[in-house]
């Protein structure tokens, strides 16, 4: 089930629904990997044979030696009669049924776009009023699928095709020959939004998308994490918002969360008040996921608490995350102001804070310390080398014990601890969360920082040949 927000008359709610879902097979004839096909997860080895047939590879059902379809690794193993050509030569076709992509486009390779206005609903429904007015081969035979870009103005380039990802194509290619920049611009189309649609958006830096029916579950994530506002079933007055609900001018109207998706009374803060030394440049606006480092602290950070602080002294550089900044108010006292800032700022009886450069949080372990928080002052783990104080909650309490440790020069968060509740989560209860202690891993060197870029893409972006994408 995947949390959405669908508009109308004037607010967002939030919904509960399924998505429709991409599955990608790996496809090996005669011990040669070929093709990935990228479908839904059902009778695959019906795709499989048709997909055969009609590249030419077997005429009939004799031909086959073996046909295995491993739904749990993806992947399908054939055997036919006679030998593959020496050199397969992929054609590239309308994008629908067999549109074959050497490579999947990495929303990751786009040039991070300036952080988008918000945009109204009234924009969003006249874009695609507009495009089903241009629509002319749409309206005179079917069977074509449409797309534009364009602005709160009005649209600034159409095109029509048989693929719905060849209208995204020739949109980029008449803006290159004319010379027009899509980077901060919306995106509407006909067509379902798969994750080929959304990377390649990512690419020409488009910050919303919206269709007329719907995203799949991989173009969603991946929307998320390029930072993109995804939008589908524009419609008779409505929109579901997939992805980034923030970026929408409503009203964000929320029903009572019986599955506890946000911790109540605790605030979420981030500290993104060093100097980043080691790094040589601000790592918080480091390219990662699409974005820039520190938005995908938010977006976690922002899955688990109703409101989110930005303890900052150079609030202009972060003005595209749509929260609270916050200076130190003891301007130099390291993390420990950072914290004491924080909490005076906030309006809930506890905080939970973390640095800018933590991306490994993990939300079971978060909510476990976050049911002892009644407890004690301050409920902090223990990691590899000791307690982790930039991963901790602390109540109000301890605002005056800070600010007591604050006046007499101390800049160590633990310094006011003998002042406060202590309540330690042990090692080895962290462990039955994040066993590798991934939780408490930061990013202080180049080093750090192209290690986790490149683990990453690793993890994102396995290698494959081909990707065979459907209609």
């Amino acid at each position: 089930m995947k949390t959405t927000h669908v508009y109308h008359q004037g607010r967002l709610e939030e919904q509960q629904g399924d998505t429709v879902r991409e599955f990608p097979v790996v496809l090996h004839v005669n011990g040669r990997e070929i093709a990935t096909l990228i479908a839904s997860p059902h009778d695959l080895r019906f795709l499989v044979a048709g997909f055969l047939r009609l590249q030419g590879f077997v005429t009939c059902i004799s031909d086959f030696h073996m046909l295995a379809v491993c739904e749990d690794f993806g992947t399908a193993n054939v055997r036919i009669k006679g030998e593959l050509p020496e050199r397969l030569k992929p054609v590239l076709t309308s994008g629908c049924g067999t549109g074959i992509t050497f490579n999947l486009p990495s929303a990751e390779a786009r040039t991070v776009p300036a952080a988008p206005a918000r945009v109204t609903a009234d924009t969003i429904f006249r874009l695609m009023d507009e495009l089903n007015r241009r629509s002319e081969q749409y309206r005179s035979h079917g069977g074509i699928h449409s797309a534009a870009v364009g602005d709160d103005q009005g649209i600034i380039l159409a095109a029509e095709d048989i693929g719905r990802h060849n209208t995204l194509d020739r949109i980029a290619g008449e803006a290159l020959i004319k010379g027009i920049d899509l980077a901060g611009k919306l995106l509407v189309t006909s067509g379902r939004i798969s994750t080929e649609m959304a990377a390649k958006a990512a690419l020409l830096g488009i910050t919303l998308i919206a269709s007329r029916t719907s995203p799949t579950d991989m173009a969603i994530t991946m929307c998320e994490e390029a930072g993109i506002t995804l939008i589908g079933y524009v419609r008779g007055g409505k929109f579901t918002v997939y992805s980034h609900p923030e970026t929408i001018a409503a009203e964000l109207g929320r029903h009572a969360s019986p599955t506890g998706r946000t911790i109540p009374g605790v605030t979420g803060v981030i500290l993104a008040g060093g100097k980043s030394s080691r790094m040589r440049s601000n790592k918080a606006l480091l390219p990662y996921k699409g974005g820039r480092f520190i938005e995908a602290i938010y977006r976690q950070m922002s899955e688990l608490f109703d409101e989110v602080i930005l303890v900052t002294n150079t609030p202009d550089e972060y003005a595209f995350l749509p929260c609270r900044k916050v200076p130190d108010l003891h301007p130099g006292m390291g993390a420990l102001a950072g914290l004491h800032s924080g909490l005076h700022h906030s309006d809930t009886p506890h905080i939970f804070a973390v640095a800018c450069d933590m991306p490994y949080l993990n939300s079971a372990l978060i909510k476990r310390l976050a049911t002892l928080r009644t407890k004690a002052d301050v409920i902090i783990p223990e990691g590899e080398k000791g307690l982790e104080p930039l991963h901790a909650f602390y109540g109000k309490q301890c605002h005056d014990a800070m600010e007591k440790a604050l006046q007499s020069g101390s800049r160590r968060i633990v310094s006011f601890f003998p002042e406060a509740r202590v309540c330690v989560f042990s090692r080895d209860e962290v462990t039955t969360f994040d066993p590798s202690l991934d939780s408490f891993r930061n990013i202080n060197t180049p080093a750090d920082y192209f290690e986790l870029r490149d683990g990453e893409r690793v993890k994102s972006h396995p290698e494959a040949a081909l990707a065979v994408h459907s209609g």
